[in-house]
C-alpha cells in the first residue's frame, strides 16, 4: 500500500521567498561545517587583511567559544555593518571571477557564522578609533566605541546554537581541537613569513598554548624549510629533498621526503594552489605516482608542495569551503608534478633517510648491567690517527702478526706500499672517503661492512644489487622501448562511448608501452598489441583496470605498473644471491655502482639498503662519550 508523501501538500505547492535569516543558516551548512571550518574562515580573512601575527584561542573544541586576533589593516567603523551583509566583501569588485589573488571572496563567511552563532567583531584601522559590533542569530546590532590597539579581534560564541541539530553532529571536543590545529597547522605551512599561536582557553585564564609557529626569516625555501621543520617535525625537515620546478605557466615549489622516510598513510601530504591549501585527487594520485617506482603500495610519500600560477589557469569556486580546484589543463598540472618530484628523487642519488640509522641504533642493545646496579661509564678520549699509528708500531710485532691472522680488513696493504710510509698521495680520494666507504668484510655471506670517513655502512648486498639490475633495465627499455607482440586475433572489448572516447585520448601514451588500441565502432575498443615482457596477459582484464584508474585519478599507470613489476622481478632474480661470499673487488665496485646510480638507496619495495652509523653513535652504545 502506497502512502502519501508527508512532504507533498495535497494541494498546489506555493513558493515562496526565503527570509534573510533561514538564507544565512542555509548557506552556513556548506561554508561552516564545524568549528574547523569557522577557524579557517577567520584566518584566512585575518591573512587577506595583512597580518602578521595571528593568534588563535578556543574552548571546548571551539563549540562554545574562538576568538582569532590579528594585526592587519583593520575595519572602518561604517564598514563593521557591511562585512556582515552577504555577499559583501572587499576581495573582488564582481568583474572577473578568474583572477582571484586572495583567500575568501565570496562574501559568505562572516553572515554565515553570525547566523549559527553569536558573533562579535571589535577592529581598528589605523587613524580611525575602535569599533565594535555584534550579531547574534542573524540580528546585527549596532557599532559601538570599544578599545584596541589596532587589527582586528573576532570572537565567536556557541557555534550553532540557532541551529542546535548541527550539534549532534559534532565529534568530541578532542577531535575537534585536533581538526582546528590541523588548519592551522595547514595555513602556517602556506604562510612561514607570518606568525601563528594557537590556545585551548578551555579552562579559563590564558589558557595553554598547543602550537606556536614565529615568523620565519630568509629567503622562501629556507623559510618554507624552518616552518615545515617546526610543524612536520626536524625528522622530515632531515631527510626532505628541495622542490623547484616549472611546466607551461605553473610553478612548483616546496619538499619531498625521501622514499625510505615513508608513512603508513597518507596524513604527512599537504598540497597548496596559489597559497590555498587543497585536498585535490588528481594532485594525491600525481604524488603517489611519482613515488610509484620506490615505494610499495603500502607506504605512503610525505610531501609538503606548492604550485603557483596565474589564477586564471585555475578555477577556485568550485566548493563553497574552496578546497578544492580545478586546473584549465590538468595534465600538465599532473606532469609537473609527477616530472618535478622523479627529477629531485633521481637527484638524491644513493641517499637513504637518516630514521634509517636512528632505527638500527635503538635496536643494538648494550650488554645488561649486573645484579649490583648499572654498569659504570668511563669517559674516554678518541685517540688522533698519529697517535694509534704509533700505538700499533710500539706492538709491533705481536699485533701485526694478530691482525694478519684475525683482520676482517678485504683490502690488505701490498709490501711495496707498506716499506713506502712516506709516498706520495694520488690525487684520488682514498676509499674510505668516499660516500659509501671502503669494504671491510662480508658478513653472513649478505651483508656488507664498510668504513667512511666518520663511521661505517652495513649494505644489503642483495636488496642493492637488486636495485642496480633494476635501474639498468629500465634505462634499457627507455632506450630502447617496449617491444610490442601481435595478437593473432585481436580482442574486442566492449565500454561505453565515454570510456572509449576517454581510453583513446590515451593511445600514443599505451602505444609507447607496448600496448595497442584501436577504435572498433561504437563504444569497443580493439586490442591490437600487447607488450611482449608481459607474456600472456589478460588485455580485457587490463583494459578495465585502466578505466578504473582513469575514472578515479584522471590518468592511468597501470601498463608501466606492471612492465616495471617484471622487470623488478627480473632483477631480483639476476641479483647477487644471498649466500655468496663476495670478494673484496666486488662488494667496493658495487658501492661505488651505488654512488652512481639514482634511486640506490631503497630497494625495488622501497625498503633501505645500507645503513649508516656514524662513528659517535657507536662509540654511545659503548659508553664512550
Amino acid at each position: 500500500m502506497n502512502k502519501p508523501d508527508p512532504n507533498i501538500s495535497p494541494s498546489s505547492p506555493v513558493i515562496r521567498q526565503l527570509d534573510d535569516a533561514a538564507i544565512n543558516r542555509i548557506a552556513a551548512g556548506e561554508v561552516v561545517e564545524r568549528p574547523a571550518s569557522a577557524v579557517k574562515e577567520l584566518v584566512e580573512n585575518a591573512l587577506d587583511a595583512g597580518a602578521r601575527r595571528i593568534e588563535v584561542a578556543y574552548a571546548d573544541g571551539g563549540k562554545t567559544l574562538i576568538r582569532v586576533s590579528d594585526d592587519g589593516c583593520g575595519i572602518a567603523p561604517g564598514d563593521l555593518p557591511l562585512a556582515l551583509s552577504r555577499h559583501a566583501t572587499s576581495k573582488i569588485d564582481g568583474s572577473d571571477l578568474l583572477n582571484i589573488h586572495t583567500f575568501g571572496f565570496r562574501g559568505e563567511a562572516l553572515p554565515s557564522l553570525g547566523a549559527v552563532g553569536r558573533l562579535t567583531i571589535t577592529s581598528r584601522c589605523a587613524g580611525q578609533d575602535a569599533a565594535e559590533i555584534a550579531v547574534s542569530g542573524g540580528e546585527i546590532g549596532k557599532v559601538k566605541p570599544a578599545a584596541l590597539n589596532g587589527g582586528t579581534i573576532v570572537t565567536l560564541r556557541d557555534l550553532f546554537h540557532a541551529t542546535p541539530a548541527r550539534l549532534k553532529f559534532m565529534r568530541t571536543d578532542r577531535a575537534e581541537a585536533q581538526a582546528i590545529t590541523d588548519i592551522v597547522k595547514r595555513l602556517a605551512m602556506a604562510e612561514p613569513f607570518v606568525a601563528f599561536t594557537l590556545r585551548d582557553v578551555s579552562d579559563g585564564g590564558e589558557g595553554r598554548v598547543t602550537f606556536r609557529a614565529d615568523a620565519e626569516t630568509g629567503d622562501l625555501f629556507d623559510a618554507l624549510h624552518g616552518r615545515l621543520a617546526r610543524i612536520l617535525g626536524a625528522e622530515f625537515a632531515e631527510n626532505a629533498l628541495k622542490i623547484d620546478a616549472e611546466r607551461e605557466g605553473l610553478h612548483m615549489t616546496g619538499y619531498a621526503a625521501l622514499p625510505t622516510y615513508s608513512r603508513g598513510s597518507a596524513v604527512a601530504q599537504y598540497l597548496f594552489v596559489n597559497g590555498r591549501p587543497v585536498r585535490d585527487k588528481m594532485m594525491i594520485g600525481a604524488l603517489r605516482a611519482a613515488y610509484m617506482d620506490v615505494l610499495s603500495r603500502d607506504r605512503h610519500p610525505a610531501a609538503a608542495l606548492f604550485i603557483d600560477c596565474d589564477p586564471v589557469l585555475v578555477d577556485v569556486n568550485v566548493h563553497p569551503a574552496k578546497s578544492e580546484v580545478r586546473f584549465r589543463d590538468p595534465g600538465v598540472a599532473r606532469g609537473l608534478i609527477v616530472s618535478g618530484l622523479r627529477h629531485a628523487l633521481a637527484g638524491a642519488g644513493h641517499r637513504a633517510a637518516t630514521t634509517v640509522a636512528g632505527a638500527t641504533l635503538g635496536a643494538m642493545r648494550p650488554e645488561p648491567a649486573g645484579q649490583a646496579g648499572p654498569a659504570r661509564i668511563y669517559q674516554m678520549d678518541r685517540p688522533s690517527a698519529q697517535a694509534r699509528a704509533a700505538a700499533y708500531e710500539a706492538q709491533a710485532p705481536g699485533f701485526a702478526e694478530m691482525a694478519q691472522d684475525y683482520s676482517a680488513r678485504v683490502e690488505p696493504v701490498t709490501d711495496e706500499a707498506a716499506h713506502q710510509p712516506d709516498a706520495v698521495p694520488t690525487a684520488e680520494p682514498a676509499p674510505q672517503d668516499l660516500p659509501l666507504g671502503a669494504a671491510r668484510a662480508h658478513l653472513h655471506e649478505n651483508y656488507i661492512v664498510a668504513q667512511t670517513a666518520d663511521g661505517m655502512v652495513i649494505v644489503d648486498a642483495h636488496a642493492a644489487h637488486e636495485r642496480l639490475v633494476y635501474e639498468k633495465l629500465k634505462r634499457q627499455m627507455a632506450d630502447n622501448g617496449v617491444a610490442a607482440q601481435a595478437l593473432l586475433i585481436p580482442e574486442i572489448v566492449e565500454m561505453s562511448e565515454a570510456e572509449a572516447a576517454r581510453l583513446l585520448e590515451l593511445s600514443d601514451d599505451l602505444a609507447r608501452l607496448g600496448l595497442v588500441v584501436e577504435p572498433f565502432g561504437g563504444g569497443a575498443v580493439a586490442v591490437r598489441e600487447t607488450p611482449a615482457i608481459l607474456g600472456q596477459c589478460d588485455a580485457r582484464a587490463m583494459i578495465r583496470d585502466i578505466l578504473d584508474e582513469l575514472a578515479d585519478q584522471g590518468d592511468s599507470t597501470t601498463v608501466q605498473a606492471r612492465i616495471e613489476a617484471i622487470l623488478s622481478r627480473v632483477a631480483c632474480h639476476g641479483s647477487v644471491r644471498t649466500g655468496r661470499r663476495l670478494q673484496a673487488d666486488e662488494m667496493n665496485a658495487l658501492l661505488r655502482e651505488m654512488e652512481a646510480t639514482p634511486h640506490s638507496g631503497q630497494c625495488n619495495h622501497g625498503r633501505p639498503t645500507y645503513v649508516e652509523l656514524k662513528l659517535a653513535d657507536i662509540e654511545r652504545l659503548f659508553g664512550r662519550t
